[in-house]
């Protein structure tokens, strides 16, 4: 049995599109001002960036919960960036590709705020 590290990401509508069309398998390339993509490692945090953040800024938010091999996840940096609660994992955007050929399952929609 293949051990995994359940992430979270929050997303605006137009990424969520993107998931969708991949079979909600992948995650799209980071645009060119986004050098890094950062899923983070509970969904209370996720639930807040949707909430707070995405809903404002895009008019909803969603929070997306997906599986990555541990053994993988692991080479990449946890970053805390404000409260006990705000870690983030690292991926460098020429990473994505790789990245998202360990997700192991589906992505799915837990929450949804508008």
């Amino acid at each position: 049995m293949q051990n995994t590290t359940m992430l979270y990401r929050p997303v605006g509508p137009k990424e969520l599109e993107l998931i969708e069309q991949s079979g909600w398998k992948q995650f799209p390339p980071r645009l060119p001002e986004q050098p890094i993509f950062y899923p983070v490692m509970n969904e209370e945090y996720a639930i807040q960036i949707s909430r707070d953040w995405n809903v404002p800024a895009y008019g909803s938010g969603y929070v997306t919960k997906f599986a990555v091999d541990s053994d993988y996840v692991s080479k990449f940096e946890i970053r805390n960036v404000g409260g006990e609660i705000h870690n983030e994992l690292w991926v460098p955007a020429e990473e994505m590709d790789e990245f998202n050929n360990n997700i192991v399952g589906l992505i799915e929609v837990t929450r949804e705020f508008k």
